[in-house]
């Protein structure tokens, strides 16, 4: 049986999913995610700590984007809170959706945040299909399938007085 979802300021929000089989891989696949984000945000923090110095120099060196200085200014300025941020902040979106945690929320954020290659070499030659956009795939799938629902604490947290008190958190959850 598909879930059902009452709509949040007259939009529905969610896209059911009509079997077994689709809420276990929807599941699985929320799982998978969360635990790549964690092992790369825990992998950090074993590694450098709350000190992750590569994340701003990263930014530093992006002066040819098409961003401009934009992320370049981030790193020199923002360089005290990228160091904690990156390995805290993808530590803690793993871990959100390994539990299925406010995991649109979560998702949103690692889309924006994540990039697997952070640190390392980049190859000179741009690719259409790479990395960042796998995992940009699937941040945005665990949002529009709201895979916090399925075999999450989403599920749980969704039918609590709190959350049928203020609908628009459905937003975030799911």
């Amino acid at each position: 049986m598909a879930y059902t979802d009452t709509t949040v300021a007259g939009y529905d929000v969610t896209m059911p999913v009509a079997g077994e089989f689709q809420r276990y891989w929807i599941a699985l696949l929320r799982v998978i995610t969360g635990w790549w984000l964690f092992h790369a945000g825990v992998t950090k923090l074993m590694t450098n700590g709350l000190n992750f110095a590569d994340g701003p120099a990263y930014l530093k060196g992006m002066t040819g984007t098409a961003l401009g200085p934009i992320p370049v200014w981030m790193g020199e300025t923002l360089a005290w809170l990228i160091k904690p941020g990156v390995p805290a902040f993808e530590t803690l979106i793993g871990l959100a959706l390994l539990a299925g945690a406010l995991t649109r929320l979560a998702a949103f954020d690692g889309g924006l945040a994540h990039d697997p290659v952070l640190g390392r070499q980049r190859r000179v030659r741009p690719r259409c299909v790479n990395a960042e956009l796998m995992g940009l795939l699937l941040f945005a799938t665990m949002m529009v399938l709201a895979a916090g629902r399925y075999y999450g604490l989403d599920a749980i947290i969704e039918k609590t007085e709190f959350v049928r008190k203020r609908p628009r958190v459905k937003y975030l959850l799911g």
